[in-house]
């Protein structure tokens, strides 16, 4: 049964982790899902209630800090009283596939301002509210961050991507450092590998192996691993997970 008196919020709640990762959390709580566009969530929101949890969706861009504020304010009043129990930011933004002198300096602005400035804008927003949560949430009030392959590998063609990732990841290593010991968990996950989606139908990953990309039904387990996340006990908290297909090379 869905607590009532804390809630989860997921910003970058689309297709894929976004949306396991709601569907997973509102099997505890309610979810307040934040997306550029209605259409990333409506969906989503209307499964969640189908199910009989409870599901809220806002618009807000993650690189536009008044929008994200707004957002925030928005919250209080569609759940009054009650407190964060999770966070999970899990914005995409900034790809580019080309060779470092194709790139342009506007590619490279996209993936920082997607990556570590948004993720600063939802994180001083975020990590308030999960600290008063500290006395009394059910588990560790937790903050997790999405990160990818770019986040630890700085591969060619990927220069301004892993720019971007590289600066979310170190954030994130900070903010552990900074509030683990004041009882919030904060998790960085590497997704390692090509995500089955529409986008990435043409992409060969691995040979073509059978399950060398992440499927669909992977995204269940990765909303299952970041689930166990926030459940872990305060004295074994987990900083970085990696997940990857079984024939992904690292």
């Amino acid at each position: 049964m869905a607590s009532k008196s804390f809630y989860a919020i997921i910003s970058g709640a689309g297709s894929g982790t976004g949306r396991a990762t709601a569907l997973r959390f509102a099997q505890a709580y309610p979810v307040v899902l934040l997306a550029r566009k209605p259409e990333s969530y409506n969906s989503i929101v209307a499964e969640i209630k189908q199910a009989g949890g409870q599901a809220f969706g806002l618009t807000a861009d993650a690189t536009d800090e008044t929008a994200v504020n707004a957002a925030f304010e928005s919250i209080k009043k569609i759940l009054p009283g009650s407190k964060l129990a999770a966070a999970v930011y899990n914005v995409n933004g900034g790809f580019a596939m080309r060779p470092f002198l194709e790139l342009k300096r506007e590619e490279l602005d996209a993936s920082l301002d997607a990556a570590p400035k948004g993720f600063f804008t939802f994180a001083q927003k975020t990590l308030p509210l999960l600290l008063e949560s500290v006395p009394e949430s059910p588990h560790p009030p937790t903050l997790i961050i999405s990160g990818a392959t770019a986040s630890i590998k700085g591969s060619a063609l990927f220069g301004s991507f892993a720019a971007g990732k590289f600066a979310l990841r170190a954030l994130g290593q900070s903010l552990a450092r900074e509030f683990g010991p004041k009882g919030v968990h904060v998790s960085h996950a590497i997704i390692d590998g090509a995500i089955d989606t529409p986008e990435s139908k043409d992409w060969v990953a691995n040979n073509g192996a059978e399950d060398g990309k992440i499927s669909p039904d992977a995204f269940i387990k990765i909303a299952e691993t970041y689930w166990h996340l926030h459940t872990q006990h305060r004295s074994a908290f987990t900083q970085e997970i990696d997940i990857r297909p079984y024939v992904e090379r690292y």
